[in-house]
């Protein structure tokens, strides 16, 4: 039997995808530049990428990673303790397209706004914890 996914679990899903899928492009572009057999063994640090977007993308998606290490548990001590409000619902959509808007900023290399997409998921993630503790 399938249980409806709470709104904030909905969008914990869709980023924890959203992160994993991150790291397709940057092999694909592997692949691209030095072929298959020297691009699926171990990165070498004389096979970075020639493709700066490349670079950009995986220290996005490191950031994404550290990010979803403190998102994924406020949205699970929210479910554990069933609290789900319009604030809660709205902050994990909002925290879900700034950190795709930071991806694709970080990637394309637009400095001011990355930063102020990466802000807002930060404000996202208190808004949460502040939920939890009863402040908001």
């Amino acid at each position: 039997m399938h249980t409806p996914l709470s709104t904030e679990l909905f969008w914990l899903t869709l980023a924890i995808l959203m992160t994993a899928l991150i790291w397709v492009p940057y092999i694909i572009n592997r692949l691209v530049e030095h072929s298959p057999w020297p691009a699926l063994m171990n990165p070498q640090p004389d096979l970075r990428p020639k493709a700066q977007w490349a670079e950009r993308l995986m220290r996005a998606h490191d950031n994404a990673v550290e990010n979803l290490v403190i998102f994924a548990p406020l949205v699970l001590t929210l479910h554990v303790l069933g609290v789900s409000t319009a604030t809660t619902a709205a902050a994990c959509a909002v925290y879900f397209f700034a950190r795709l808007s930071h991806l694709l900023l970080y990637t394309f290399g637009v400095p001011f706004f990355r930063t102020v997409a990466f802000f807002i998921g930060f404000l996202c993630q208190m808004t949460l914890g502040l939920t939890i503790l009863g402040m908001v």
